[in-house]
């Protein structure tokens, strides 16, 4: 079965800020790329091929509302918290289990974006 996720835009204004940002949290680089003009930060591809990108977009702006995208940081989800506050990031709701499903954070990205960081029960 394919993922009902397949992508995802994450808005951001600085974009080397944003890459630093994610590339700490998610504990892998997060690779700069031009395509059709504009620069982006392309997220980690795990086996599944679902990934994302950070873009500086116009008419999308990093906000705490909306949709709620969740990170994998399996087996890291400390690390990541602490990565994400030593970056600029700032935590909303700390680490918490979320019954079968393992545990998450909702941080705020160094952006302004509300993120959760998952890893998978032990």
């Amino acid at each position: 079965m394919s993922n009902i996720v397949c992508w995802v835009d994450i808005p951001v204004v600085n974009l080397d800020r944003a890459i630093a940002f994610y590339g700490a949290v998610l504990g892998e680089p997060v690779a700069k790329q031009s395509m059709g003009g504009m620069d982006l930060g392309v997220l980690p591809r795990p086996e599944s091929h679902v990934s994302g990108c950070l873009a500086v977009v116009p008419d999308n702006k990093p906000s705490e509302n909306g949709p709620l995208v969740y990170l994998s940081v399996n087996g890291r989800l400390d690390a990541a918290i602490a990565a994400a506050k030593e970056k600029g990031g700032r935590v909303l709701k700390e680490k918490h289990p979320i019954g079968p499903y393992g545990f998450r954070a909702v941080i705020v990205d160094s952006e302004g974006n509300r993120v959760a960081l998952h890893s998978q029960p032990s």
